[in-house]
């Protein structure tokens, strides 16, 4: 059971459940099946097949000698789901060109962030949206179930491992985040230059969380528009 405080937007529970199941019925990828919307105790929640395991993250804390290869499983699997295409989620620029106008930036700064967004390519891939360790179970018998699709869309990979870089680096985790971005481009074939031109676009989708602790991090990447 997946359970939603009382002032999570009903929409957004009824998106993540719907994301869910497209990615579940449209995908080759383990993700625990959705069977229920509902409210228990008067909160919103989805119910879901239950999946016994740890989470990668827990086997990444639990065991630090092993990191790199956790770390090589973790890109392995985002390319998995990278391969993939769900043509009926939301498109990942629109959802992008709505945060950026959500945020509290002045006119110049939204028109230069909307610019550069439309500059970028548009692609048709799975993206994840949240691809981080702690979203990831590991059951007993080795499979990855990867959960939480609550901002999944299909559009550019490099927008995908972006976010994932800059999650790392959000949880102070500097190192993790450039072997992480190393491992991804290297497996992809990628230039790094080409994942951090989408930094600005996916920091000022974060700062519209409104989280202060996370602001004047976040500032500074919006600011970075030498990765151009």
């Amino acid at each position: 059971v997946k359970l939603f405080t009382n002032n999570y937007p009903k929409s957004d529970v009824l998106n993540e459940a719907l994301n869910t199941a497209r990615v579940e019925e449209g995908t080759s990828l383990n993700v625990p099946a959705v069977h229920e919307v509902t409210k228990v105790n008067g909160e919103w929640a989805i119910i879901l097949d239950y999946v016994e395991g740890k989470t990668m993250q827990q086997l990444m804390d639990e065991n630090p000698d092993k990191m790199q290869q956790y770390l090589e499983e973790f890109v392995d699997l985002q390319v998995e789901v990278l391969g993939q295409k769900v043509p009926l989620l939301t498109k990942l620029k629109d959802k992008m060109h709505r945060k950026i106008s959500a945020t509290k930036f002045d006119k110049t700064t939204r028109y230069d962030l909307h610019i550069l967004l439309d500059s970028l390519p548009a692609h048709d891939k799975l993206c994840h949206g949240d691809f981080n360790p702690g979203n990831i179970i590991v059951s007993p018998d080795g499979r990855k179930f990867i959960i939480d699709w609550a901002h999944a869309t299909q559009g550019n990979a490099r927008c995908d491992a972006a976010r994932t870089y800059l999650l790392f680096k959000l949880d102070g985790k500097d190192d993790w985040a450039e072997l992480y971005l190393k491992m991804f481009c290297d497996m992809n074939d990628v230039a790094k230059q080409y994942v951090s031109q989408w930094l600005p676009i996916v920091a000022a989708s974060q700062l519209v969380k409104q989280n202060p602790q996370e602001k004047e991090f976040l500032m500074r990447w919006v600011s970075v528009f030498d990765y151009q």
